[in-house]
This record gives C-alpha cells, sequence and structure tokens, in this order.
C-alpha cells in the first residue's frame, strides 16, 4: 500500500492523454465536444470520489476479514496519514477499480446507444481518470502542502476535519460540495 505521489501522475497521466486522444482521432469528436466530455468525465469523478469515500473506503464489517479489508483499503492511511507514500492509491488498485467504471460505462453507453453514439466513453473516461490524478494531488497537497490560497486552506481544513474529529462526515478531498448535498459537511 505504500506508493509514491508521483506514481500516479506517471501511470494514469499517458493513459488519460491516450483515451481523451483516440476518441479525439478516431471516433472523429470535435475538440468542443470533446472538451465537454472530458469536464463532464471529471465532474461525474467528483461525485464517485465522494461516493467511493463514503461507502467503499468507511465501510466496516464485524467480521475479522471485513474489519482487515477495511483497514487495507482506507484504515491505514487514517491510521498513518502523515506517511507521505499512504496518501495515494497504488496503481494496480486504481486499475481494478477504474476496469469497473470503464466497464460501466460501456454498459451505459449500449444502453443510450440509440440515442446517444458511444463515441463518447473514451473521453468521457479519460475526463473521469483526470479528475482522478487532480484528486489524488490534492489528497497529497492537503498532508503535506503548507497554502496560502484560502479555497485550499478551507479545503485542507475539511479534510483535517474528517481525519481528526468525525470520520463520518466531510468524504470529499477536492471539493466540499457534494458534502453538503447530502448532508455530510
Amino acid at each position: 500500500t505504500r506508493t509514491p505521489w508521483w506514481s500516479i501522475l506517471v501511470f494514469w497521466g499517458p493513459i488519460t492523454a491516450g483515451l481523451i486522444g483516440y476518441g479525439i482521432v478516431a471516433n472523429g469528436v470535435a475538440w468542443h465536444v470533446a472538451a465537454l466530455q472530458a469536464i463532464i468525465g471529471g465532474v461525474f469523478w467528483t461525485l464517485s470520489e465522494y461516493w467511493l469515500h463514503r461507502t467503499i473506503f468507511h465501510w466496516e464489517h464485524d467480521s475479522t476479514l471485513g474489519r482487515r479489508f477495511h483497514f487495507i483499503v482506507h484504515g491505514v492511511h487514517h491510521d498513518w496519514h502523515s506517511d507521505p507514500f499512504r496518501l495515494v492509491m497504488p496503481p494496480a488498485a486504481g486499475a481494478i477499480i477504474a476496469s469497473f467504471f470503464w466497464f460501466g460505462f460501456h454498459g451505459i453507453a449500449s444502453v443510450l446507444n440509440p440515442w446517444l453514439a458511444p463515441t463518447w466513453v473514451p473521453i468521457f473516461m479519460g475526463g473521469f481518470l483526470g479528475g482522478y490524478i487532480v484528486y489524488d494531488m490534492v489528497h497529497y497537497a492537503t498532508h503535506h502542502a503548507k497554502f496560502t490560497n484560502q479555497h485550499f486552506i478551507k479545503l485542507r481544513a475539511h479534510h483535517m476535519n474528517h481525519h481528526f474529529n468525525d470520520h463520518d462526515k466531510k468524504f470529499g478531498i477536492t471539493n466540499m460540495f457534494w458534502d453538503k448535498v447530502f448532508g455530510t459537511y
């Protein structure tokens, strides 16, 4: 579970650029449409970030195996929150999670196919992964950077409150929007 922050950029950066590039070139998507699809994918990431953190990462089970799963997936981060190598998702684990989203987006595309061509999937996924990259970089920074920007100071305080005051609230990392929408602010 120990991963350097820069591995996210090295692993996911080319995949993100490749998906967006493929969507534009192979599918003939206009740049302005591609930009919109990528932005929507990034915004969808923020909802996924909130949902994953609130449900999967904070899921606790009564069994020993369930408690061990939770600890490996997220509890280790709460216990060693200052360890710079426990703040980003290892690429192998991230790839497993991303594959569920990839196949889910393709499933949605097959249902929407009569109304919307499935050419949106690679660009949307590229935007989604771009959002993920931002998430991991912001998460790392909230633990190790010294902010002067008021927005990032508030974001850091929001996340630190999650760590130290209330594990059942403040699940957003890159934003506080979904916490406000779902009453966990």
